[in-house]
Parts: structure tokens; sequence; C-alpha cells
């Protein structure tokens, strides 16, 4: 294995700033572990709280995905860490001009999942099933679908969650398949739900990992961690959704897919833009090559406009 550039002798540690979650310190720790294994560099933990972890209000009320990342972008813009991970899915869209997205390690299965009581499915809940999600994307998709569930908010971790299934709060939750496997925990799932029925959140299954932009040394170093089929499918996803000026308060889903094409690699982009209450939905796909994944998902957002996303994200903001 090649070694890289070594990082700055008077930083013989990196600092690795990341969430106290649970889920949020087992993904850094995967980072750090690939780190240490691949990059031959040192690794610390260092926890930084976040208004998203402090707050138990709805995200969309809070501003959205930021609330989860502006205190540790500025830990990093301040210096108390090296490298700042997040869920991509959290990072906004715009970029920050201190910061560089130096890796986007590979994605793991982006498609949300269903953990409901006695092992149901979603076609197997009686109606009226209470069926918890925070985020208006599962709900106008959910509603959609026409199964007749009351869907109720829900905030807080995995346990906090599944908890209230056992406690018969709730009779299941909707959940992101990677958060249940990077804890280890893929198998109290009882239905993947194919994204023919429910598209992830633009990134969703992907981490981002970012340094100061004028940190080389650091720079070099994730580098080696990129993915770039990964890099190319959430780029058309986020540029989707920065052309509908849409965030987390808006039921966008999204999921590009790198395939074999007749000409090599082609990018395949899927969207839905929905109303909460599940109608309308406009759902639409585009494909391009993976090179331009940006304007693949620029394209798609605009088609998506003209057939009347604007208002529905509207509506939803």
């Amino acid at each position: 294995m090649t070694t890289p550039d070594p990082v700055s002798s008077d930083r013989p540690v990196l600092r690795l700033g990341t969430r106290a979650s649970t889920l949020a310190v087992t993904q850094s720790g995967q980072i750090a572990d690939r780190l240490r294994a691949e990059c031959g560099v040192e690794v610390e933990l260092v926890m930084v709280s976040t208004e998203g972890d402090r707050s138990s209000a709805p995200l969309a009320s809070m501003g959205g995905q930021g609330v989860f990342v502006a205190a540790l972008r500025e830990a990093l813009v301040r210096g108390d860490v090296d490298i700042a991970v997040h869920s991509l899915k959290d990072l906004p869209t715009a970029p920050d001009p201190r910061l560089l997205l130096a890796a986007i390690p590979q994605r793991v299965d982006p498609r949300d999942v269903l953990v409901a009581r006695d092992g149901l499915t979603l076609g197997e809940l009686p109606a009226g099933a209470r069926v918890g999600t925070g985020s208006p994307r599962r709900e106008a998709q959910l509603n959609a679908l026409g199964l007749g569930v009351e869907i109720v908010p829900i905030r807080g971790n995995v346990d906090t969650r599944i908890g209230k299934i056992a406690s018969g709060q709730y009779d299941a939750v909707l959940l992101a398949r990677a958060g249940l496997l990077r804890l280890g925990r893929a198998d109290e799932a009882t239905e993947v739900i194919d994204p023919l029925q429910m598209l992830p959140a633009p990134g969703q299954g992907a981490l981002a990992c970012e340094c100061r932009v004028d940190d080389d040394a650091t720079a070099r170093v994730l580098a080696r961690l990129d993915d770039s089929d990964t890099r190319a499918a959430v780029t058309a996803e986020r540029s989707l959704l920065s052309t509908l000026e849409a965030g987390c308060s808006a039921p966008v889903g999204a999921l590009a897919e790198i395939a074999d094409g007749d000409d090599g690699d082609e990018l395949w982009l899927r969207a839905v833009v929905g109303d909460v209450s599940g109608s309308p939905t406009i759902r639409l796909s585009a494909t391009g090559s993976p090179s331009e994944a940006a304007a693949v998902g620029e394209r798609l957002a605009v088609e998506m406009l003209a057939e009347g996303a604007d208002a529905l994200v509207v509506v939803a903001s």
C-alpha cells in the first residue's frame, strides 16, 4: 500500500470533529479507522454539540439540514478540529468557501426501511396504524401510497424511535437503512423499502469529510478515501436539490446510480417532489455521463420545475 504524504509535524494527530450521537460517533469512528489503516495517520475523535442535537423541535422549523453541521464547521474553521464528518444529507447544498469537501467515501445502502411491530411490512400495516417519521419527504411518499395509515411526528436517536414501537406508542417507524447498517442493527428492519415506492433523501447513505480549504496536507490524506462513483451520484442529487431551491422542509427525494451503458458508465437519476398529503406528486428521471453529474441534476430539476415543482417547494418551505 502506498503511504500518503504525512500531515505536518506540528499536528501528529488529526482531530476529527463529530456530533456526539451514537450514530455520528459510530460513523466517524469508521472514518477514523480507515484513516489509520489506509493512510497511516493517528486520529482523535472530538465531540461537538450541535443545535440539532440540543433541540427537540421539528427540523423543518429549525432551518433544516444546517442545524447539524454549523457547529462542526465553525469548530473546523477555528482550528479546534482538523476534519469534520457529516451525514451528507445534512450538508447544505451551498458551498462554504472556507472549507473543502475533500472526501465522499463509498456510500452504503441509501434506501429507507420500515421497523414495525410483529414483523409487519408496509402492505401489511392495518388502516389507522401509527407510523412515525419527522421527514416531510417520507410523509409525502407514504401518503401517496394510499395505505390509510396515520403519520405521526417523531424525533430522537434510533433507540428512542424503535423504543416507541416496543412501548406501543407507534406501530412502525421509518428510518434510513444506512444508519442501521452502521450500527450493526440492520436485522431490526422489517422491510427494506423499494425506491419505486419511496426515494431516499439526496445524499442519504453517504458521508462527507471536510477540512479547511488551505489545509493541503489533510486534504491529500482525506482524498484517499474518496469514491468517484459515489461523488458523481450525490453530486447529481444535490445539484437537483439546489436547483429546486429546496431543503429539509421540502418533500424531495432523489437517487442517482451508476450503471453500465452502451458507451460506458451512465448515471441514472430519479427524483420526486410531492405534497405531504400525497397529492400532487411529480416523478421524473434523467440520464447522462457521470462526468456531467451536476448538469444532469440541474436538467432534471428544471424539468420538474416546468411540471409545477416550484409550487410544491414553496408550499413546503
